[in-house]
């Protein structure tokens, strides 16, 4: 039985979730006050185009130490500090500390934190929390997805002229360019318009919202989008990989849509290959 606590953010969370959304809340604060003074942060590489900030560290230590304080015995997988075995290995916590590091080092308002909790390889919780706009993106596994007190349902929309998606571009180093400019052009023949915003979880989260009627990507890192997943699933809609396949927290793409726009998609999306 699943002990649930009334939050002001969402009556009747889960345990699980209050120890996700506290630890999410802690290490935003962090990130506000680190945002407006990244000219001060110190930057090093990780690899082509591809920066870690001192914001990115901070943020990863406050959510594991958290988090380890709350289920000292699960496992964590973070873009920060790679894999690390608990006793409990059933359970795993999936974090993104910082979604959206190059926005944030560019002072771009939109990054978020993104919590997942897998258990024996399922996400059963995910948390995305987007600090600078206070949106807290919750969803648990057969209860729904919320953002702070209001649920959330996918679009409604069914006609593909009329729809906006989100999608992320490779960048040097990374990704098949050639590929995703085929995939580009045959979206943009048939739907209202594309964004790409920066932050996988927080387009996932949108999808979730009906904020965008889909989102396709490849090459991603399970951090990216394992809460998102769950927030879009939650909310209505379909998420698999490109072709179908469901195992989605292996990376190799991404497509979330609702119900009546996912084969339309992944349609036009099978066309350009």
């Amino acid at each position: 039985m699943v002990t649930r606590t009334s939050d002001s953010r969402h009556g009747g969370r889960s345990a699980n979730l209050l120890v996700m959304t506290r630890a999410a809340l802690k290490a935003g604060r962090g990130l506000i006050r680190d945002f407006g003074e990244v000219e001060n942060l110190q930057v090093s590489r990780k690899g082509p185009a591809d920066f870690v900030s001192t914001a990115d560290l901070r943020s990863d230590k406050i959510l594991r130490e958290e988090l380890s304080f709350a289920r000292p015995g699960y496992s964590f997988l973070t873009e920060e500090s790679g894999e690390t075995k608990g006793t409990d290995e059933e359970f795993r916590w999936i974090i993104d500390p910082l979604d959206g590091t190059s926005n944030f080092l560019h002072s771009i308002p939109h990054f978020c934190i993104s919590i997942a909790l897998e258990q024996a390889g399922e996400i059963i919780a995910g948390v995305i929390y987007d600090p600078l706009r206070d949106e807290m993106f919750c969803a648990e596994k057969g209860m729904g997805a919320f953002v702070n007190n209001r649920r959330l349902r996918v679009s409604g929309r069914t006609d593909l002229t009329e729809s906006m998606l989100a999608t992320g571009i490779p960048f040097s180093g990374h990704g098949d360019r050639e590929a995703f400019v085929k995939e580009l052009q045959v979206m943009m023949g048939e739907i209202a318009g594309v964004r790409r915003l920066g932050a996988a979880a927080l387009d996932l989260a949108y999808v979730a919202a009906g904020k965008f009627e889909g989102y396709w990507e490849r090459d991603l890192c399970p951090w990216d989008v394992a809460a998102g997943i769950l927030l879009v699933q939650e909310a209505g809609g379909y998420v698999t990989e490109i072709d179908g396949g469901k195992d989605v927290l292996a990376c190799k793409s991404i497509l979330a849509a609702p119900p009546l726009l996912y084969p339309q998609l992944q349609k036009l999306l099978k066309s350009a290959t």
